[in-house]
């Protein structure tokens, strides 16, 4: 491409994060559908996410719960599944089968001969890839019979699924390891099954499980072109590392890829160079009204990127990271990361801003209005991050002030 490259500067990216992330009150999105296709993807490892997340964006977020739950069990728009780096996460139901193809089908592989490898070593070879064939189609067809069902009940039909296997057979760290979990980690990642209603509340971990609904298979560089597209239009700017980090995907992937979309690069603060999808070079309208929020852990936008100095100062990180790279809680304030919140155990959401330059008593007012209105939302439910990092639980506990 001739011409010389479009800059795009960090007080212009906090823009497009603001409004592409609906974070703004004039950007907050009408229905749960509206902000996963915004953010193209939810984090659902830890359940409680996905509603908070929702809950942070939506206009009128009196009835997240309901809303998120009818989308996901009932209308089937939003589906939770194995993507990217082998996380579960929350898509609309359309993205299903791009995500299996662009990012799926290489982890379910490699998942798929793990789990025999180690079932055949920890049995004595009595646990064997034909037996597997076996359990699992008698296991698929008890689940598409009962529409959705744990582990435990889908045993009933199935006892085979609680046959064990010494995983690591001789090593320090062996330890016993059922079929059942292994396998529907398995068909997770296969894209045949996947997470259906949990056994108690919205914040609950433990979930049934619901044979997936059909989907076309695509092309794998095709579903490629297709995700990042989708992607770069959500968080671009965004540079290399990013996507790779984002996707999981090697780099030759990303960069055949950035090709075939005709991704535009732009220059970013600092020197590097960063890609927006064709057309999306212009400008955005700056934002006049400073704006607040409180995401939850693992909320997609503060894990959006690997390079994040642009929205994170590298100083709070010990903070608001775990060991894993998980982030907690977090408090924003004009497109960047300022601190981080938490729940005492009578409920009570507090907060907490680390190095607070520039952010006055209008600020804090601001940021206050918003930890109201989670804490109004909450209603007294009781959330902890399945991931704790360091500030979280020092501000959960009373007893340190």
């Amino acid at each position: 491409m001739g011409g010389r490259q479009r800059h795009i500067g960090v007080a212009e990216r906090r823009d497009r994060l603001a409004l592409r992330h609906r974070l703004t009150a004039p950007a907050r999105a009408a229905t749960p559908e509206e902000v996963a296709g915004s953010l193209v993807a939810l984090h659902g490892t830890d359940p409680a996410t996905v509603h908070l997340a929702v809950a942070a964006r939506l206009a009128d977020a009196g009835s997240t719960v309901a809303e998120v739950e009818r989308a996901l069990y009932e209308d089937r728009t939003l589906v939770r599944m194995h993507g990217m780096r082998h996380t579960v996460f929350v898509f609309p139901t359309g993205l299903a089968a791009v995500v299996h193809a662009s990012t799926g089908l290489a982890i379910a592989v490699k998942a798929r001969a793990g789990l025999i490898k180690n079932m055949a070593a920890g049995s004595d070879g009595r646990l064997t890839a034909e037996w597997l064939a076996e359990v699992e189609a008698s296991a698929l067809a008890a689940l598409a019979r009962r529409g959705q069902a744990t582990v435990s009940e889908l045993a009933l039909d199935e006892p085979r699924l609680k046959e064990q296997f010494i995983y690591g057979a001789g090593k320090s760290y062996q330890a016993p390891h059922t079929v059942s979990s292994r396998l529907m980690r398995v068909l997770g990642v296969e894209g045949r099954v996947v997470r259906g209603r949990p056994l108690g509340t919205w914040t609950s971990s433990q979930f049934r499980w619901a044979v997936a609904p059909p989907h076309p298979e695509l092309p794998p560089a095709e579903a490629q072109e297709k995700l990042l597209r989708h992607w770069l239009a959500a968080c671009g700017p965004a540079t290399e590392a990013d996507l790779k980090w984002w996707t999981g995907w090697r780099v030759t992937d990303v960069r055949r890829a950035l090709a075939a979309i005709d991704a535009v690069p732009v220059t970013l603060d600092g020197g590097a160079t960063g890609y927006v999808t064709a057309g999306d070079e212009e400008p955005v309208v700056p934002r006049d009204e400073p704006w607040a929020a409180l995401l939850p852990a693992l909320d997609p936008t503060a894990m959006g990127w690997q390079e994040r100095d642009w929205y994170l100062s590298p100083d709070l990180r010990p903070a608001l990271f775990d060991r894993s790279g998980n982030v907690g809680p977090t408090v924003w304030w004009n497109g960047r990361v300022v601190g981080g919140w938490a729940q005492r155990p009578d409920g009570e959401v507090v907060w907490h801003l680390p190095a607070p330059e520039g952010l006055g008593r209008e600020e804090r007012a601001l940021i206050g209005a918003e930890a109201s209105r989670l804490s109004s939302w909450l209603g007294g439910t009781r959330v902890t991050p399945r991931f704790r990092t360091p500030l979280e639980k020092q501000l959960s506990d009373p007893s340190d002030g």
